[in-house]
């Protein structure tokens, strides 16, 4: 028989924060529809994370990932967001295999921290300076988000412009805690670096997960 343990590493379980069907509200895909599945565990530790509740791996359930995909479908959901949390620190090909199967697209948010595994059809890699993304998912990704808190992430922001693909969009997002200090400085920034976009946090203005 197999350990508990086994079936997480094989990603035939994952340990699952909170599943919701809403509308994306970072990045190129904002206003999709989509259902949502957070991931538990992160050691990357950001200061300014809004989703410490997933950090701890232990503290939530592990869930046999037929049943996820059994309530995608369920929803009626077309797309699928994968986040955390860091989704890669398990195996995602079971999820992704099953979800694929049934015409389900997939997209994923990750640090790029652990290395990639599931069929994507979109990445959004959002590098954090604890754990820099491997340079494989730089190559890879679909989406470069940078979180800005300070002057400084401008420059972490253009070291991984030069690490993706020129397709790779662009965008710079304001750390929510600071958002009416920094967002001036980030509309200067994008005028005069105009291959990057701003990504606002709609989801919090419209008051849904």
């Amino acid at each position: 028989m197999e350990k508990q343990s086994d079936l997480i590493s094989d990603g035939a379980r994952l340990p699952v924060v909170e599943e919701f069907f809403s509308l994306q509200g970072e990045g190129y895909h904002t206003g999709k529809a989509a259902y949502f599945i957070r991931l538990g565990g992160c050691d990357i530790g950001c200061n300014w994370c809004d989703s410490r509740f997933s950090w701890n791996p232990n503290l939530h359930p592990t869930v046999e990932t037929k049943a996820i995909i059994d309530r995608v479908i369920e929803s009626g959901a077309d797309s699928v967001v994968v986040t955390g949390g860091e989704p890669l620190m398990w195996t995602l090909d079971i999820l992704c295999n099953g979800l694929k199967n049934k015409n389900i697209s997939t997209f994923i948010e990750t640090s790029g921290a652990y290395p990639l595994s599931g069929r994507w059809d979109w990445i959004c890699l959002s590098p954090k300076r604890n754990m820099p993304p491997v340079t494989e998912i730089c190559k890879v990704a679909d989406e470069l988000k940078v979180i800005v808190q300070n002057e400084n992430d401008f420059e972490w922001a253009e070291k991984y412009h030069g690490m993706v693909s020129g397709e790779c969009r662009l965008y710079l997002q304001p750390e929510w805690s600071r958002f009416e200090s920094i967002i001036p400085e980030i509309v200067e920034y994008i005028k005069k670096n105009p291959t990057w976009r701003i990504s606002l946090q709609a989801h919090k203005y419209m008051h849904i997960p």
